[in-house]
């Protein structure tokens, strides 16, 4: 009885093993892409501070010449 109860509670089964081994190296993955996704956000955040007080006319860098007043 003390051999079922073992195996039933929690014997190294290999293939459990090998299950929560891939469970944890997914976890591992997906911390490390929110950290990298939080980071990028943060710093489109900031940009985007940045530049919230400009127009967007003041964001666009074009080589355009003044215009000459009309004569009249």
């Amino acid at each position: 009885m003390a051999k079922a109860l073992l195996g039933y509670v929690g014997g190294s089964d290999p293939r459990l093993l090998a299950e929560m081994r891939r469970l944890q190296q997914r976890v591992q993955d997906l911390e490390s892409e929110l950290v990298r996704i939080q980071t990028e956000n943060d710093a489109l955040a900031a940009a985007a501070a940045h530049h919230q007080g400009e127009s967007l006319l003041d964001r666009i860098d074009l080589d355009v010449p003044q215009a000459e007043p009309a004569l009249t």
